[in-house]
């Protein structure tokens, strides 16, 4: 949301007598992310709506649903470590290395158009990694940041522009959310293949959206398998890069006499900068607080507390995995790097289903966290904004989202089930699944043969696509994702088919209709998109809560839409 946040704050912020700057519109949007990231990294998606599918006769536990309380001390737990984790691994990444950050870039080229600033500079100042130079030799210093004026002048063409495209996209948005009539149409190879293949051959019995006995769970497998496989092979770079290519270059040039110590490319004055004391001591307090807090939630019996303290270990080691593959390629491997995690905690503590999926699911808070909020940080970077600011707006908008997120989570289960037809939460099952497949091995019915099949394919086209990123040829960004392959499976089609639309309608736009690169009336338009179904979607849920259902159920079927709830 680093994009429609940065927008939205800016045609707010035009609203005030003194507009917000480039660095104050960063800040917004910094919290703004940090806000909206708690779902996801407290597991509000997939982990909690995973403990609720536990079956006590089947996994020898019953289902957990937390209460609001809980939820609170659930979300406490798991809301600040990533946030005091981002700034050491803020100066690894972005100042010394380097790495794109796609979106963050992305998002600090819009700020530099809305305010009328000239690009930012996305060039690199050096070269990555450790050289070997001469003692004599000297090293240039990085160049300064050019800097922005802290309040640029806004025109009044800026003061009315975007609101038109906003508004339109907004109320379409909006009245497709609320309409009433709903379909669905199969993926190829998840839906229009492999689906009907499960379903007619009888390995799949059920309803076609049943995630148990249904095609939809079947399917679920082969993902799974293809999610792994291509998390683990994409990842193999960047841990060789990590620990044989940077923390042994620097063991072996340590003591070489003609190599000088790495000049420190900073370009923040330390007023601006976080404090160190400030990252051990709050990462240290965040971890015991909240080992202290999941035993509370959970009790002794659900997960020991040195397990919930390795899960945070782990999560930190796997956030600079998550940190390093977002950087590269505009993707956080949350869902492999979750199973990575998931089969560490089987080996620890075997059997013991719910302990795999809340340790997994803190070790993978720390990834998803620390990631989303690199990428402002990697805005900041190129836009002139103080790191430190953006670490005060990240502890911010992580403790409002301890309390909206929670208190937004509590009203969905109210008025719908989850997991349900209208809010499937497939990564659910995922956990659930997994959990289960590494206590007792048992796949559904020719699920295992398919999931060898794909894993060794995708796993191939990992390794392909990660050696020709490497060698930057240009037509790696058109070998296929296997993770974005996966998510073709575990969502229904009208998503998927949403975004290839959306992806369609861009490439059309950029091609024919943009004006130039600094044209930003598609970005608009999909925020307004985006703010639409959001508005409506919570609408929507005060009115399923006093017992207003949908009119009709015509177009729908299979239990495939919120639809056939009603």
């Amino acid at each position: 949301m680093s994009l429609q946040s940065s927008l939205i704050g800016f045609l707010i912020s035009r609203m005030l007598p003194a507009p917000l700057s480039p660095q104050e519109i960063i800040v917004v949007q910094t919290t703004a992310v940090a806000t909206g990231t708690m779902p996801l990294a407290a597991g509000f998606v997939g982990i909690l709506p995973a403990l609720g599918l536990i079956n006590e006769e089947r996994d020898g536990s019953p289902p957990i649903h937390l209460s609001w309380v809980a939820g609170i001390g659930w979300s406490c737990a798991v809301a600040f470590f990533g946030v005091f984790m981002s700034p050491p691994i803020r100066k690894q990444v972005i100042i010394e290395e380097e790495l794109a950050f796609p979106s963050g870039t992305a998002t600090a080229q819009l700020i530099s158009v809305l305010h009328d600033l000239p690009p930012p500079d996305t060039t690199l100042r050096h070269r990555r990694g450790y050289q070997r130079v001469d003692t004599e030799e000297a090293v240039d210093a990085a160049p300064e940041r050019e800097t922005t004026p802290l309040r640029p002048a806004v025109t009044e063409t800026a003061k009315t522009a975007g609101w038109h495209e906003l508004l339109w996209s907004f109320f379409a948005s909006a009245i497709l959310t609320a309409s009433l009539f709903r379909t669905y149409n199969g993926m190829f190879v998840g839906w229009a293949i492999l689906s009907p293949i499960s379903k007619y051959a009888g390995w799949a019995p059920g309803p076609v959206g049943d995630m148990t006995s249904g095609a939809r769970g079947w399917i679920l497998w082969v993902s799974l398998a293809i999610m792994c496989a291509d998390s683990l092979v994409s990842l193999a770079p960047v841990v060789y890069e990590y620990f044989v290519d940077v923390l042994w270059r620097k063991f072996r040039m340590g003591g070489h006499p003609n190599v000088v110590a790495k000049e420190d490319h900073e370009v923040e004055t330390e007023d601006r900068l976080v404090p160190n004391r400030w990252v051990v001591v709050g990462w240290t307090a965040s971890v015991i607080v909240g080992t202290l807090l999941v035993w509370v939630v959970f009790g002794h019996e659900g997960i020991k507390p040195w397990a919930t303290f390795i899960g945070y270990i782990l999560g930190a080691m796997l956030s600079i995995l998550a940190v390093r593959a977002l950087g590269e390629t505009d993707i956080n491997p949350v869902s492999g790097l979750g199973k990575i995690s998931q089969l560490f905690f089987a080996w620890i503590q075997p059997g013991n289903i719910v302990a795999n999926i809340i340790a997994g699911g803190v070790a993978e808070a720390g990834a998803q966290q620390a990631g989303d909020l690199m990428q402002d940080l990697k805005t900041g970077h190129l836009c002139g904004a103080s790191p430190r600011a953006q670490f005060y707006g990240q502890l911010i908008g992580s403790s409002v989202s301890i309390f909206v997120t929670t208190t937004a989570y509590s009203l969905y289960t109210r008025a719908y089930t989850i997991p349900g037809p209208s809010f499937p939460a497939p990564t659910a099952y995922v956990w659930l699944s997994l959990a289960r497949l590494l206590r007792d091995g048992q796949l559904p019915e020719k699920s295992s043969l398919f999931m060898v099949i794909f894993a060794i394919v995708f796993g191939a086209v990992a390794a392909f696509k990660a050696w020709a990123a490497r060698k930057q040829v240009w037509w790696a960004k058109w070998i296929p994702s296997g993770v974005a392959f996966a998510i073709g499976f575990l969502n229904t089609p009208s998503f998927s088919l949403a975004r290839l639309i959306g992806g369609i309608m861009e490439y059309i736009f950029r091609t024919r209709y943009a004006r130039d690169q600094s044209d930003i009336r598609l970005i608009v338009v999909a925020s307004g998109f985006v703010l639409g179904e959001g508005v409506t979607s919570v609408i929507s849920l005060v009115l399923r809560t006093f017992g207003v259902e949908v009119a009709s159920c015509w177009g729908c079927g299979h239990g495939l839409c919120g639809g056939c709830a009603a």
